[in-house]
């Protein structure tokens, strides 16, 4: 239950990010790793890559897929993201009076990493979610706030936004999710060998993929890194190479224009066919239908 405290930091989050997103879309700020996020409706479901993060909900509500496995998340809960992962989202409420309304702060690893050098000993955990929603905490919520509140105080940025965001990482590492991030930090665990792969795919996804070299990316053999992987994030390293390809080609065809032939080539397709075929699973129509719709619609600020 949200008491009256927390419900009055969820109320000034909601200003916050009201003030600064002023249009529906995903809106970048001078800080690196904080976007904030409107919908003036709710959304179809639309694929993205969801870095790991923590989302914060101030206002309406979202569900994100992970292939069969879902969670909601709300003013109530928030969410704990802690690989790059291909999701559905699905904004479930949100309207002009009452926008849905969120901040992403991406989680920065070698800060967390600096904030566990004193711990020795501790033994990674391999069976915890890599999505999951949580209870709101009104010290994350009020730490957000005040990062989110530097932007009306831009020459504050520099000095004091690391500050928060090393109280934040702090906040997550005594929560019920710490083992997690230990996990992740921890640079001989599954976790964080698997999030090495998936860097090396996202750096090269045009490219063919190379299992024995991501498989050496990662400090892992090529049997350990699939079944890892699959385990992790649901799909094997070429069906997570599939989606980013098909991510990046929505996005070339939306936001710069490209033909549908185009954007398959500049994202390692050689059949425009195959192209045409995977797309519609993925998004479920045609490329040029699915532009047409995100282009008429508010979907197209997630897919982006």
């Amino acid at each position: 239950m949200v008491d009256q405290g927390d419900m009055n930091a969820i109320a000034k989050l909601a200003q916050l990010i009201m003030r600064h997103a002023p249009e529906s879309g995903m809106c970048g700020t001078p800080m690196q790793r904080l976007s904030l996020i409107r919908s003036n409706e709710p959304s179809a479901p639309v694929p993205a890559i969801y870095e790991a993060s923590l989302c914060l909900i101030a206002q309406g509500a979202k569900r994100v897929s992970l292939g069969e496995h879902s969670v909601v998340y709300d003013a109530s809960r928030y969410l704990l993201v802690s690989v790059d992962l291909p999701l559905v989202g699905h904004v479930l409420e949100a309207s002009a009076d009452l926008p849905y309304l969120c901040c992403k702060i991406d989680l920065d690893l070698s800060a967390l990493a600096d904030l566990l050098v004193d711990e020795r000993g501790a033994v990674p955990r391999h069976d915890l979610p890599v999505l999951a929603v949580y209870p709101g905490d009104p010290d994350l919520i009020d730490a957000a706030c005040r990062l989110v509140g530097l932007l009306d105080r831009p020459r504050d940025i520099a000095v004091l936004a690391p500050l928060i965001e090393r109280e934040i990482l702090y906040r997550l590492l005594t929560g019920p999710h710490g083992a997690l991030l230990r996990q992740m930090a921890c640079v001989d665990s599954h976790l964080a060998q698997v999030n090495r792969a998936i860097a090396t795919i996202r750096k090269g996804f045009q490219t063919q993929l190379r299992i024995d070299q991501i498989a050496a990316s990662a400090g892992m053999s090529p049997s350990s890194l699939h079944h890892h992987f699959k385990a992790i994030t649901r799909m094997t390293p070429l069906e997570y190479q599939k989606q980013l390809r098909l991510q990046e080609a929505r996005r070339l065809m939306l936001v710069s224009g490209v033909s549908a032939g185009s954007a398959a080539f500049a994202v390692g397709y050689d059949s425009p066919s195959q192209f045409s075929r995977e797309y519609r699973r993925l998004f479920g129509a045609p490329p040029r239908q699915d532009i047409a719709r995100l282009q008429t619609s508010e979907d197209h600020a997630e897919a982006v």
